[in-house]
């Protein structure tokens, strides 16, 4: 399944490249450029060839519990060792049985025996431009005194925690608090609703609820504390005894007595002094919720040992994390990108990881390059719909900042068209930068597609090859390996120690959800989660997105992607969106979504520009029946376009499901009163 770069011609044209125009469909499968990793790159990375990829690879292959139970011992602290590597009984898992290990201990104290103890930890900028600095020594300080008032309001090992929070330290400081004392954290994205808030605290039975006043967002206040208060109302989540608030923005808000209780009052009397509680592997670490189509919201449950493992090592070797560098991930840790690489994997390297509360905003559309050039940031990890939204904003933002600190770039969150990924290369990365694109899932707890960026040469759209230890496929509905370049269903063979252990309290749901898509094979179990793929001759994985995202034109099936490739390749197109609607004759036909570049202007003969430059990108087959032209998209808050919403608008459909995700209603309202 191994690339061999001794038998490829490297393409590299640069005036396509320069034109910035998008290859054909053919090519986005077939990708024939080629980039390899910068000349001095590997000189000192943790893995520095493709030779050493692959024996790490064959090597987990062959012995899957040896090799991680050698990075177990090699990477972590442990209280007390394991006794068992690995309990496999279909689809449920065990890692490391037996072993005591706590992350917040691994993540904050085992630093501060070496030279770490003074290093930066955490970084923050806010986004009306006060900054703090928290070294190791003081992060673990503020997490031991929140983890004693925690205590103090009455929680205890294996009680829930709710957070939500804006992107400040004190929501770090609170997770990693919760670890120390073993007490499970749900966050929840401060951006949500009250009410989505009120189901996932319920769901979760939390006791106590972190929160702030309100946080920082494109130049307004977001009112947290106003929303844990609606969702709180009527015992509407009765198991919540306790509300501990953080002053961020110092607005007027309502203390409910006996109920709520200010953050800084607290800390002022709480101790410094509070050892991790030994916590066994298999504990519970976290749930995070991800969205359902309908019904309630999946509570993805984590544990301690193999999360903590996994999330140390893909950092490592992924990012390639070095002791001088200033790493930079944009997401927010309500999100499991959060979680596993802005607090755990960063730290549990002893990284200087960097948050920041705002986003790109009218007074500030170059706010993320003002923090690169501030800080001097080596490694930034962001999203493809981020880096679609910059090159809509120009590159006068970008070139107005010294952007020569980066050595590496990421992207995450869902498959990058190669048109952004090649201006991401060129503007960002000054062509010096190596990509590392990543695919995994709140359900993987880590990166299971990426490439490792001195060892992997990379072409752009493919996340290219699995992580050591992680065993992908392509298969049918069978669970039988589909040839090259034919579309199929992307699924993990073995258990990997950072996977999801289940739905809380609905084992149930998850063996159908995760496990029963496929069949299983000669009694091996596939773990599937909904995502369609390819690999091609050299082994290269293109995640197509999701299996619903497929479109049934007449008994051809087309991706979405493909299209959506298509249309972004037209120089008019800034971003695209398709969808189905039913057919009487053909099924199902295309209907797309488009905003525009923002000097273009809509019209019909534009409308029939598009087909007809989809037809010759794929063919009469992919032709849109229609095309919707719009000023925005619906985004969940994590940046992932809601398709679902969109084929319900496309089918004149009444909106369904959960829609608690959504970032921005008014952009719906818009395209239901266009429609």
């Amino acid at each position: 399944m191994f690339l061999d770069v001794s038998g490829l011609t490297i393409v590299y044209v640069l005036i396509e490249i320069q034109s910035m125009k998008r290859p054909t469909i053919e090519s986005i499968l077939k990708e024939k450029r080629l980039f390899q990793p910068p000349a001095g790159f590997s000189e000192n990375a943790h893995i520095k060839s493709l030779e050493q990829y692959k024996q790490l690879y064959e090597q987990a292959k062959a012995d899957p519990q040896g090799f991680w139970a050698d990075l177990a011992a090699q990477e972590l602290h442990w209280f007390e060792k394991w006794t068992q590597v690995l309990d496999w009984q279909p689809p449920f898992v065990k890692w490391f049985v037996g072993g005591k290990m706590n992350i917040s201990y691994n993540c904050l104290d085992r630093h501060l025996t070496t030279w770490r103890r003074n290093k930066a930890a955490l970084i923050w900028e806010g986004e009306p431009g006060d900054s703090r600095t928290l070294t190791y020594a003081q992060l673990h300080r503020e997490v031991c005194q929140m983890a004693n008032v925690f205590k103090q309001l009455g929680v205890q090992k294996g009680d829930r925690v709710g957070i939500y929070m804006p992107m400040i330290p004190e929501a770090a400081i609170a997770m990693l608090a919760c670890a120390r004392i073993g007490a499970p954290h749900t966050v929840v994205f401060g951006g949500f609703s009250a009410e989505a808030l009120k189901d996932r605290l319920v769901d979760a039975e939390a006791k106590l609820v972190v929160t702030a006043d309100g946080g920082w967002r494109k130049d307004a206040i977001v009112p947290l504390k106003v929303q844990v208060d609606k969702a709180l109302a009527n015992d509407g989540a009765p198991s919540v005894e306790n509300v501990l608030v953080v002053k961020r923005t110092a607005q007027e808000i309502k203390m409910e007595p006996g109920r709520d209780h200010w953050w800084h009052d607290l800390q002022a009397t709480a101790s410094p002094d509070c050892p991790a509680e030994p916590m066994d592997s298999e504990d519970m670490l976290f749930i995070l919720y991800t969205s359902g189509t309908t019904g309630k919201p999946k509570g993805v449950v984590h544990t301690t040992g193999g999360y903590n493992l996994y999330t140390h090592m893909t950092l490592k070797w992924a990012f390639d994390i070095q002791d001088t560098d200033v790493y930079w991930c944009t997401a927010d840790v309500g999100w499991i990108t959060g979680h596993s690489y802005i607090v755990y994997g960063p730290l549990s390297n002893g990284a200087t990881s960097l948050m920041y509360e705002g986003a790109p905003r009218p007074s500030n559309p170059g706010c993320l390059w003002d923090v690169v050039e501030k800080y001097g940031v080596n490694i930034f990890y962001t999203a493809p719909t981020a880096i679609r939204a910059f090159i809509k904003m120009g590159e006068h933002h970008l070139l107005s900042r010294n952007l020569s600190s980066l050595r590496l770039l990421g992207t995450v969150g869902e498959p990058i068209n190669p048109e952004a990924w090649i201006w991401y290369h060129r503007i960002i990365g000054g062509e010096r930068c190596p990509i590392v694109d990543t695919w995994w899932q709140t359900e993987t707890g880590g990166f299971m597609l990426t490439p490792l960026p001195a060892a992997t040469p990379t072409k752009p759209g493919s996340a290219t090859l699995p992580f050591p230890g992680i065993i992908a496929d392509v298969v049918d509905l069978e669970g039988n390996p589909v040839a090259d370049n034919q579309g199929g269903y992307l699924v993990i063979r073995h258990p990997w120690p950072s996977m999801m252990r289940t739905v809380y309290g609905d084992p149930d749901r998850f063996r159908r959800t995760y496990w029963e898509h496929i069949a299983p094979k000669d009694g091996q179990y596939l773990y599937f989660a909904g995502d369609g793929a390819r690999r091609d001759e050299d082994g290269y994985f293109w995640v197509m997105g999701r299996v619903d995202d497929v479109i049934n034109v007449a008994g051809h099936r087309l991706g979405t992607m493909e299209i959506e490739s298509a249309l972004v390749s037209h120089p008019a197109v800034a971003e695209a969106a398709v969808v189905s609607k039913p057919d009487p004759v053909k099924g199902e036909d295309v209907v797309a979504f488009v905003t525009l570049e923002g000097s273009q202007n809509a019209s019909d003969q534009l409308k029939d520009e598009l087909k007809q430059h989809v037809v010759q990108e794929i063919g009469a087959i992919a032709r849109p029946g229609e095309i919707r032209f719009t000023d925005a998209l619906p985004k969940t808050r994590s940046g992932k376009i809601m398709r679902r919403l969109l084929r319900s608008l496309a089918g004149g459909q009444e909106i369904a499901g959960d829609t608690s995700t959504l970032e921005d209603r008014s952009v719906l309202d818009k395209l239901r009163g266009g429609a």
